[in-house]
């Protein structure tokens, strides 16, 4: 059990963590149709739209209200109906998101009290779908915006029902921030090898993994439709993926009936031989072939790459869930994690197997670094690893200074086993390399000592 405290300084130095609202925005993106609005001066969207340009290396959809001191001050109505009719305009979105920012919510804007007057005024807008949520950036993180965020859209088009029957093939899965595209497609592949139909929310596999659409679309390429998620309702079950998505499966089962399974992580050899399991009983299939060779080779991996990672100290920088992924896992490789800070707080926190994990910024982890072998977190950590001359492992967002972002896999028993590959071969490569000139001079240094010359080569002999 990890002792978990909150840096007390008087300022963020480097800082680690990103902000609530573009959390919020990258859950919109999962959403098919959709335009990301931030209710805030256009700085903060800037701030958002670069950031994701420059990880995704794709063209983002993301617009704002563009707050200025006067409607600030006045408030945000006059700001957000225009939004909205520009953008339906200009775009005719399915579905318009608004993320709040520190801006308005220090003001107190009443964001829902000026959406039910623009209800009003704009009878002609009624199968536009619009959904706020409250993420000021003064307070939380990325994933807890994130993970608001799929709430208030389970809110605001899953129907609250009770129904006898149910689809049992069909199944529900709250993907939480820490996935990456490629991660996601993975676990569709996995589910659909049971015979059942994920359906995941958010699902940035389809809007973010980089592929050429036929047409230009100023919304969101693709993702999960909001017709799609109104039938999560009647979904046999719902997989959480991470801790940050429990409040938004406990709402769905709220509302639908629907239950849950939250599985913590899914990176490693025992948590994805009880989700493989767990979809095995519920779909009343065997294991398939290929997974069971998948497990195969992930065992040989870990049996290949436990000599590199034992003993091995390492340094994590990450958000939550993905700090505890990555912890656990180091852990069971034989790796000691030294330093582990994260971003805001969370329940796993407490289970992860270090001595501390603090709530802090990449100078706490840069401090606590020191004569580790592996420092782990995203780009912003590449200065902290050049002073310490220290490998940098990059996982997490955002990732600019590398190609393929969207594409990395570090779940599933084939995303485990790439994984153990790739930061094994960093420590193999920190193993100095035997020089031959030095070692035969010690060699020829021995002999001498020892009162002959060392033998000079001869051709085999001829048996005599």
């Amino acid at each position: 059990m990890a002792r978990v405290t909150i840096s007390k300084k008087a300022c963020t130095v480097n800082p680690l963590k990103m902000s609530q609202p573009i959390g919020g925005a990258l859950a919109f993106m999962g959403l098919s149709g959709c335009m990301p609005v931030l209710h805030g001066s256009q700085g903060c969207t800037s701030f958002g739209l670069v950031l994701f340009v420059r990880h995704f290396r794709e063209a983002i959809p993301l617009q704002t209200t563009a707050m200025n001191e006067v409607a600030t001050i006045l408030g945000g109505l006059e700001n957000i109906e225009q939004a909205i009719l520009n953008i339906v305009k200009r775009a005719n979105p399915s579905v318009i998101g608004i993320c709040s920012t520190g801006v308005t919510e220090t003001k107190g804007d009443d964001v829902e009290g000026y959406l039910k007057s623009f209800r009003k005024r704009h009878p002609e807008l009624a199968e536009l779908g619009i959904v706020y949520v409250s993420t000021p950036d003064f307070k939380d993180a990325f994933q807890d915006g994130f993970g608001k965020t799929v709430t208030k859209i389970i809110e605001a088009f899953v129907p609250e029902q009770t129904l006898t029957r149910r689809a049992p093939q069909r199944v529900n899965v709250l993907a939480g921030c820490h996935l990456t595209p490629g991660d996601i497609d993975e676990l569709r592949d996995v589910i659909e090898s049971f015979g059942l139909e994920p359906t995941f929310l958010p699902d940035i596999s389809g809007s973010l993994d980089g592929h050429i659409p036929e047409d230009f679309t100023p919304t969101t390429l693709g993702g999960v439709t909001k017709e799609d998620v109104a039938e999560m309702g009647s979904a046999a079950w719902t997989i959480a993926l991470g801790e940050q998505m429990r409040e938004a499966a406990a709402t769905l089962e709220a509302r639908a009936g629907v239950p849950f399974e939250l599985f913590d992580r899914l990176t490693g050899l025992a948590p994805n031989d009880a989700f493989v399991a767990f979809l095995s009983r519920i779909s009343g299939r065997p294991v398939p072939r290929k997974l069971r060779r998948q497990r195969g080779q992930l065992v040989d991996a870990m049996l290949d790459g436990h000599f590199h990672f034992g003993g091995k100290r390492v340094a994590i920088g990450a958000e939550p869930d993905l700090l505890f992924a990555l912890c656990q896992w180091l852990t069971e490789m034989g790796a000691e994690i030294t330093a582990a800070v994260t971003t805001t707080t969370s329940p796993v926190l407490e289970k992860i197997m270090a001595e501390e994990v603090l709530v802090g910024d990449l100078e706490d982890l840069e401090t606590r670094a020191k004569d580790c072998d592996l420092l782990v977190t995203h780009s912003h950590g590449r200065q902290a690893a050049e002073r310490l001359q220290v490998p940098l492992y990059r996982m997490g967002l955002p990732m600019f200074d590398r190609l393929g972002a969207a594409h990395e896999v570090s779940v599933g028993y084939r995303g485990t086993r790439d994984l153990i590959f790739k930061i094994g071969n960093i420590f193999v490569n920190r193993v100095a390399e035997p020089n031959i000139d030095s070692w035969r001079q010690s060699n020829a240094g021995d002999d001498f000592q020892a009162g002959h010359a060392p033998d000079p080569i001869s051709p085999p002999s001829s048996g005599h």
